[in-house]
């Protein structure tokens, strides 16, 4: 594989491993277990003094092609395909702290990852402290003798707030922590955790990534050091690992990556505007518009906008139920990334387990709606929202 190869030759040749038969599809080795010519080859390959699988917990052959383009997209060293983002987000959290080690998280994340740092985390002796990652100092004061981790996603899900990646880096560097990124929403399209000083990137391949709403992954990205260190003996006991055939369908998603988030961020973009001149809409927040709050990171550190819209409806709970009823195209689901439309009501899917003090901290109101763009014909979305929204109360 050539270095010089751009992102999208990258995701359609990157790391492919052909059989002796050359064919043109990866192929899919579905096998739990591998066959060694003696009993010395065995004692060799797990001593590690020879390369080759072990056992499809450990990796195997389609598992390693898109780690492997993953790596090539992402620019990292190592990656772990996982059997689904949050897979991923524990793993990489969970691997490289114990008991009486601190943990710094921006507030505004994905209930379930929330839930990883605040609860889960504590459970075995690891403490927490939650953010509001917009603001540098934040990280700064919350940062005691026993830090070892930041985490954080940017964009936020789902009131798409951007945090300084760099900035927090350069906190953490001084320290001596690594900072985990969940990097979903950007895709890896679009930002760059590595580049900007991140020491490990993580990804809902369920996402973008599949793009098609056929199967649930996940992938972490770092340095080799790291992996060896942290990752590798937690990832081969506790076995998250990802089946081939999620493997080999998240290659074929990999293909079409960049075509599909460019008519993502296209169609998004343009929805934002529209209903940001929508009289029954209190508030658009979209990271490729110059009114989003954190407008000069979003220049600094994204290439391009986002394939999500945050909307704010003036009538509340009530409205936005209305306006997600009345769609026709845009359909209702807490799934995002997908190559089709999708809407839902945070604060009654992903974010329904918070209580209502850190849901308003959020920014999530009853009237709080998450759009992911589709790849569908923009104006056929924008008629859709219009009919939708002239059945709203407001």
């Amino acid at each position: 594989m050539s270095k010089t190869w751009r992102p999208a030759t990258q995701l359609v040749h990157g790391g492919s491993l052909r059989s002796q038969y050359g064919e043109t599809s990866e192929a899919i080795y579905l096998t739990q277990g591998f066959v060694y010519e003696s009993a010395e080859a065995a004692e060799a390959r797990f001593k590690g003094e020879t390369e080759g699988y072990i056992y499809a917990r450990y990796g195997s052959p389609t598992n390693d092609m898109f780690e492997k383009r993953m790596c090539a997209l992402e620019g990292a060293e190592e990656a772990r395909a996982t059997a689904s983002g949050m897979a991923a987000v524990t793993a990489a959290i969970l691997c490289q702290v114990q008991a009486g080690d601190h943990i710094v998280a921006a507030r505004a994340l994905f209930g379930s990852c929330r839930w990883v740092v605040e609860t889960l985390a504590p459970k075995y002796g690891i403490e927490c402290t939650l953010v509001d990652g917009r603001h540098l100092e934040n990280w700064e004061k919350a940062i005691r003798p026993n830090t070892k981790v930041f985490f954080l996603e940017s964009p936020t899900n789902p009131t798409l707030e951007v945090i300084d990646i760099a900035g927090v880096a350069r906190l953490a560097n001084q320290i001596g922590a690594k900072v985990v990124v969940d990097n979903v929403f950007a895709t890896p399209i679009f930002q760059k955790p590595l580049e900007l000083g991140a020491h490990i990137v993580v990804y809902s391949a369920t996402k973008h990534i599949d793009g098609q709403g056929r199967s649930l992954g996940g992938v972490i990205l770092s340095d080799t050091e790291w992996v060896n260190e942290n990752l590798q003996d937690y990832y081969r006991h506790t076995g998250p690992a990802m089946s081939p055939f999620t493997a080999w369908t998240l290659l074929k998603g990999l293909e079409t990556l960049p075509l599909r988030v460019k008519q993502q961020t296209e169609n998004a973009s343009k929805i934002a505007d529209f209903l940001a001149d929508q009289p029954k809409v209190a508030k658009v927040i979209y990271p490729g518009r110059k009114d989003h709050p954190q407008a000069d990171i979003v220049a600094k550190q994204m290439k391009g906008g986002s394939t999500l819209v945050a909307i704010e409806l003036k009538g509340g709970k009530e409205a936005a139920f209305a306006l997600q009823n009345a769609l026709d195209i845009v359909k209702i689901s807490n799934n995002l990334g997908d190559a089709k439309s999708l809407i839902t009501h945070p604060a009654t899917t992903t974010h329904k387990n918070l209580t209502d003090e850190a849901r308003a901290e959020l920014g999530i109101s009853g009237g709080t709606v998450r759009l992911s763009a589709g790849i569908e014909d923009t104006d056929d979305l924008i008629e859709d929202f219009a009919q939708a929204l002239a059945k709203v109360n407001a």
